[in-house]
C-alpha cells in the first residue's frame, strides 16, 4: 500500500509536543537558571541599616554589613554575581566626583567586605560612572556651559576603575557612555597587573525614561540638572548601537550590556546575531517597578510576569541579565 507524508495538518500537529508538562520541558528551547542572573544591590552608610526604596517595592539600600549577608544569600541561591551601587551621602558629593577615588568609599568598603567574607565564591561587578558621586547628578565632569566633557571625564573614570579593582572588583562595568572609556580602562588595568579583571561594557545604554527609581536609589534623582541625551543613546537608533558595541569589543570589553531590557529586545537579538561575545541585559528599575505595580493592581500574576520577562531576555540572545528579581526568581527556580 502506498503511503504519503505531509507537512501539513493532520500529519503535523504542533500541539502534540505541548500536550503534557514533561513534553513541554523536554522540547523547551530556553531554560532559566539562577546562574543566568546578576543581583543589583544598593549600599548605604551605617551599620545594620536597611532602607526600603519607595519607588522600588521590595528593594532596599543595605549597610555594608548587610550587603555581605545579601551576597551570602546570592551564593546560596546559585546567583553567581552581585552588582554594587552606592548611595553616596550628599556631603561627600562634589562637582568633580572626587569621592569616586576614595579607597574607603562605600563601593570599595562593600567590595572588600564581600571579598573578605566570600572570596571567589561569588563575583562582584562594580559600576564605573560619576553620577553617584557628583553634586549635579551627571555621569561626568561639566564645563562652564554645563556640557559633560568626554576626555576630562576619562581621566577620572580610569582612576575610579583602578580604585575598584584594587578593592577586589571582579568585573568593572563602565556605565557612563563616554567615548573611549573601555580602552582607557583596559590599559590602566593591564599596567596595574589586573589582567584578570573583566570589563562588562554598558555598550548600548539608551537615554531612557525607565531609570527614575534607580536614581532615587543612588540619591542622584533630585540632583540631576538637565538630561543625559548628549552621551546616552537615542531610543530611535539601532545601527548606532551596533557601532558602539563594535568599538567596545575592539577596545577590550569581555562582555557587553544592553540597557534597558524589555523595550530593547530587538537590540539584544541583533547584537547576538552580529557579535560573538557574552551579552547581558539590564532589566532596569522602571521595568521592575512597572511589573510590581501591575501585579499589585491585579493585571497579572507576579511570578508569571517575572519569569516571562526573564525568559524573554534569554530567548532574545542574552547570556544573562541584571535584575532586581534575581533572588525571587532563583528561589522559584530552586523550588
Amino acid at each position: 500500500m502506498e503511503t504519503t507524508t505531509s507537512a501539513s495538518f493532520p500529519h503535523t500537529r504542533l500541539r502534540r509536543t505541548r500536550a503534557s508538562t514533561w513534553s513541554r520541558a523536554m522540547v523547551r528551547e530556553n531554560n532559566l537558571t539562577p546562574a543566568d542572573m546578576i543581583w543589583p544591590l544598593f549600599i548605604s552608610e551605617g551599620s545594620d541599616v536597611q532602607e526600603p526604596i519607595d519607588s522600588l517595592p521590595g528593594v532596599s539600600r543595605w549597610s555594608v554589613d548587610l550587603i555581605v549577608e545579601r551576597a551570602k544569600e546570592a551564593r546560596d541561591l546559585g546567583i553567581p554575581c552581585v552588582a554594587l551601587f552606592p548611595n553616596t551621602p550628599n556631603g561627600k558629593r562634589s562637582d568633580d566626583g572626587q569621592e569616586a577615588l576614595n579607597p574607603d568609599n562605600l563601593m570599595c568598603r562593600a567590595t572588600k567586605a564581600v571579598k573578605d567574607a566570600l572570596g571567589d565564591d561569588i563575583g562582584i561587578l562594580t559600576d564605573v560612572a560619576l553620577d553617584p558621586y557628583t553634586s549635579h547628578g551627571q555621569d561626568g565632569l561639566l564645563n562652564d556651559k554645563g556640557y559633560v566633557e568626554n576626555d576630562r571625564t576619562l581621566e577620572i573614570l580610569t582612576k575610579q576603575a583602578l580604585n575598584q579593582a584594587h578593592a577586589g572588583a571582579d568585573i568593572i562595568a563602565p556605565s557612563d557612555m563616554m567615548d573611549g572609556r573601555v580602552g582607557a580602562i583596559r590599559s590602566v588595568l593591564e599596567l596595574a597587573n589586573h589582567h584578570d579583571v573583566q570589563i562588562m561594557a554598558y555598550a548600548a545604554k539608551y537615554a531612557s525614561a525607565f531609570y527614575g527609581p534607580f536614581r532615587d536609589a543612588v540619591g542622584s534623582g533630585g540632583l540631576l540638572k538637565g538630561d543625559k541625551k548628549t552621551y546616552q543613546m537615542d531610543p530611535a537608533n539601532s545601527d548606532e548601537a551596533m557601532r558602539e558595541i563594535a568599538l567596545d569589543i575592539a577596545e577590550g570589553a569581555d562582555s557587553v550590556m544592553v540597557k534597558p531590557g524589555l523595550a530593547y529586545l530587538d537590540i539584544i537579538h541583533r547584537t547576538k546575531a552580529e557579535f560573538n561575545v557574552p551579552i547581558f541585559a539590564y532589566q532596569v528599575s522602571g521595568e521592575y517597578a512597572l511589573i510590581k505595580a501591575g501585579a499589585a493592581a491585579g493585571v497579572g500574576d507576579h511570578d508569571a510576569l517575572m519569569m516571562e520577562t526573564l525568559t524573554a531576555f534569554k530567548r532574545a540572545g542574552c547570556s544573562g541579565m541584571l535584575t532586581y528579581f534575581a533572588a525571587d526568581a532563583a528561589r522559584l527556580l530552586n523550588g
